[in-house]
């Protein structure tokens, strides 16, 4: 095969440090622009989608081959915490939490996943981030140890 052809849809989920819910609406879409610019145009690594809730963000990617998910994710939350602090986004100083859930999705399910990213805040009504976060970990067999 003369070309390298691949879809690698990943969900991603990373939260502020100790789920601090802080990214309340003008700062959740000032935080959702910039990290739609900084992926499109910087890493190249666009978000087919991305949805900020006030502790954690949804999002996902078609994570190209030669991008490693672990730099991606340093790059993202590194330069995203980044640049809160130095314009001042937040009184205090921001953070995310270590580590993050990435999730692979079949290509069947892309429009399961992309409404379901879109309907956060409905969802969040219901449920709570650490409540459906335990979820996912059972759904996919990760475990605390």
């Amino acid at each position: 095969m003369q070309h390298t052809h691949s879809r690698i849809w990943i969900h991603l989920i990373w939260t502020t440090k100790n789920r601090q819910r802080c990214l309340f609406k003008d700062y959740g879409i000032q935080l959702y622009n910039h990290l739609i610019t900084y992926t499109r145009e910087e890493i190249k690594v666009p978000f087919e989608r991305l949805n900020i809730q006030p502790e954690h963000i949804h999002g996902l990617i078609d994570l190209p081959t030669n991008v490693l998910l672990s730099d991606l994710m340093r790059k993202l939350k590194g330069e995203s915490s980044y640049w809160m602090n130095q314009n001042k986004i937040l009184k205090n100083h921001f953070s995310w939490q270590r580590g993050f859930g990435a999730y692979s999705v079949s290509a069947s399910q892309i429009g399961i996943v992309k409404r379901y990213i879109e309907n956060q805040q409905n969802h969040h009504a219901r449920k709570t981030f650490a409540d459906e976060y335990e979820e996912w970990k059972k759904k996919y067999g990760i475990y605390n140890i």
